[in-house]
């Protein structure tokens, strides 16, 4: 249909700001499910705007029917010659869903986003302003006539030159609907005019065109309204406008596009621009609809109780939605062991452009029994029984229970209890009571792994331990201790005689008793999974004072440094650093060891004991298949009495093996160190 294409100039008004397509997409590091829900709710709060009932109204119409539309009241020409966020892309093609991405008639990535176009009722007031019907009827009359002259009405000096360089029609050439529709738009796309339209006039030489142009007021400023969560200095700083300066629609909208990032650099990727209105006075006041969560909805959870899993929520419903706050709720809830799936998503809310957070959980087995027995003739009935659950009854809480008993007292035997609660208080402030009392079998090494001794060592006692967040990613703990170790009896003499009688007086005077010590500890932890951490680290700096008229007085310190860089999909490079220092009358027991799977693998357990430590790891990891992963490894420890430079440093290199299963990581590692080559089992991660 040819009379369509005068629309086109019509449409070019639109550019003034530019039509604005769907709003942006969240950050890349969102869940997919998250982003569809992001659009979901957009379009949901999209529905809901009145100007849009003018645009899909006017989808339905001719040509000629919407450029009369578009005269018919102020309120309709200001959606026919502004950027409606919601406005169709082309007469022709017009969207039918004002939410479409693909309503942008200048294919123009840079107008594509939330901006909506500001209201401009105040500012389009030309009574000599013709007809559309007379425009399209002038179009056709004088079309493949000459154009003898181009002229410029209504524009300053500071706009009409802007105005002449965009147009491509020059005096002399063939007059052509379709030529006059793109300079339309070209003029429009300019920025600097509210409304453009051309007239005619008919001489010998053919025919002369007038543009006339109605320029948008100078700027006076910007007026906020609705924004809460970024100061409205802040806001300004994104304003390059200047008072005083013409305004222009192009600027501006690329000014608003930074507002909406500087939202969206901050996690805040629901807030956009709700509406704009440009006064006759040059202010345009702006209003941000900030994005609010609504709410929260738990899905899955069959044992957990609702509360476990909200608690972890790292912001309240009606504040504006972050996405990182969510993405770290999700990491928290990950970090909680409960589940072997979480998924969360976005679903609209009732308000406009509001959001329900949901959170899908599957949940895995959290408890655990073990059982073991047996006789001998010199022992009688030996036993093992341990229970224990890190969700207990649904509730957070975890507890630990292990029983061992034999036939003789001097032999293993004993307890161990422990009980975890989480959440004390709103403060997050947390408690742990670990209660023992064991008797068991101890293997003493030397620094070259041969045996010293082999004997019965008894440790009975108790600890308390409290934390709280110190910030989000950091906690502070503290530990009450109080512990007596007791040697028993002899068992297997290696290279040192029986240390049961008085060769052995002054060791067990130096190494067994009660030792009263506070720990305090802070911990500073970035990792994304603390199970399988692909990337950040975790930092912790730990200081014990020993005393308190016990039989050890002694001050430790240590700090230690892991961190996990993601390589390719699936790599990780793992690396761990730790140093430890300690000054006074320190026991075996109490000093820092070295050797086995904790520190260094390839060696026996606390094949090295010292009064200073100084360990180094580097891992790489990499998946096998499901639910298996691989390792390769070197590590490096020392430990020494003193001065603070390490000496006699030992290194060894292996490979490892973890298992994902229902009772929680396995982990198998075989090191090559020195002395040659040793397996370790332990189930939990590596560092």
């Amino acid at each position: 249909m040819k009379q369509s294409r005068l629309l086109s100039y019509a449409l070019a008004l639109y550019l003034g700001m530019g039509a604005a397509g769907a709003d942006a997409a969240p950050d890349a590091q969102n869940a997919t499910s998250m982003q569809s829900a992001n659009s979901s709710a957009n379009t949901n709060a999209a529905d809901t705007k009145t100007k849009s009932t003018d645009t899909k109204t006017a989808d339905t119409k001719t040509a000629s029917e919407k450029a009369t539309d578009t005269r018919t009241s102020d309120e309709k020409a200001t959606s026919a010659k502004a950027p409606d966020a919601k406005s169709t892309a082309k007469p022709d093609n017009a969207a039918k869903n004002p939410a479409d991405n693909g309503n942008d008639p200048s294919n123009n990535p840079a107008f594509a986003s939330s901006v909506p176009a500001p209201s401009l009722s105040e500012l389009l007031s030309d009574p000599a302003r013709p007809s559309d019907n007379a425009i399209i009827e002038a179009m056709q009359k004088f079309e493949g006539k000459t154009v003898a002259g181009i002229n410029f009405v209504g524009g300053s000096d500071e706009t009409v030159p802007t105005a002449r360089a965009a147009i491509s029609m020059r005096q002399g050439d063939t007059f052509t609907e379709n030529v006059l529709s793109k300079d339309a738009e070209s003029i429009m796309v300019t920025g600097y005019f509210v409304d453009v339209y051309p007239t005619f006039e008919e001489i010998p030489e053919g025919v002369i065109l007038t543009y006339h142009l109605q320029e948008y007021p100078r700027f006076q400023g910007v007026n906020f309204v609705g924004n809460k969560i970024i100061a409205t200095d802040k806001l300004q700083e994104k304003i390059t406008l200047r008072k005083g300066e013409r305004y222009n629609s192009a600027i501006f909208h690329k000014d608003m596009e930074n507002v909406e990032a500087l939202y969206k650099k901050g996690g805040y990727i629901q807030a956009k621009i709700a509406d704009m209105s440009l006064k006759k006075d040059g202010t345009i006041e702006v209003k941000i609809n900030e994005g609010i969560l609504e709410g929260y909805r738990v899905k899955g959870n069959t044992k957990t109780k609702d509360r476990v899993i909200l608690r972890e929520m790292r912001q309240k419903p009606g504040e504006p939605f972050n996405a990182n706050k969510a993405r770290r709720s999700y990491q928290r809830i990950n970090n909680l062991g409960f589940f072997e799936d979480v998924k969360t998503r976005l679903l609209p809310g009732v308000e406009p452009n509001s959001v329900v957070m949901e959170v899908e959980v599957k949940e895995k087995r959290t408890g655990t029994f073990g059982i073991g027995a047996g006789y001998s003739s010199q022992d009688g009935v030996l036993g093992m029984i341990s229970i224990g659950d890190t969700n207990f009854r649904g509730t957070g809480d975890s507890i630990f229970i292990m029983w061992e008993v034999s036939g003789d007292d001097t032999d293993a035997r004993g307890y161990t209890f422990s009980y975890r609660r989480p959440w004390l208080d709103r403060r997050e402030t947390a408690g742990t009571l670990r209660l023992y009392n064991r008797t068991y079998q101890y293997n003493d090494y030397d620094t070259n792994g041969n045996l010293k001794e082999e004997y019965m060592r008894k440790y009975s006692g108790g600890e308390v331990t409290f934390s709280r967040p110190f910030s989000e990613l950091s906690t502070n703990y503290v530990t009450v201790r109080n512990r007596k170790d007791r040697y028993i009896k002899h068992i297997t003499t290696g290279n040192v005689p029986d240390r049961s009688g008085d060769y052995g007086s002054d060791w067990r005077s130096k190494n067994f008793g009660i030792t009263r010590s506070v720990i305090f500890q802070h911990v500073t932890d970035t990792r994304d999974n603390i199970y399988e951490p692909m990337t950040g680290g975790r930092v912790s700096l730990t200081g014990e004072l020993a005393g308190f008229g016990a039989d050890f007085n002694f001050k430790k310190a240590s700090i230690e440094d892991s961190r996990f860089r993601k390589v390719g999909r699936s790599q990780v490079i793992a690396t761990r650093l730790a140093y430890g220092v300690g000054q006074g009358d320190i026991s075996e027991f109490n000093q820092f060891k070295v050797g086995g799977q904790d520190t260094l693998r390839g060696y026996r357990d606390d094949q090295f004991r010292g009064n200073r430590m100084c360990l180094a790891t580097l891992e790489y990891r990499f998946p096998v298949i499901s639910k298996i992963r691989g390792a390769l490894f070197t590590d490096w420890g020392a430990a020494w009495n003193d001065g603070f430079r390490p000496k006699d440093f030992n290194g060894s290199y292996g490979i490892g093996v973890s298992f994902n299963t229902p009772l929680g990581p396995l982990r198998f590692d075989y090191g090559r160190g020195k002395n040659g080559g040793r397996v370790h089992f332990t189930v939990g991660g590596a560092f």
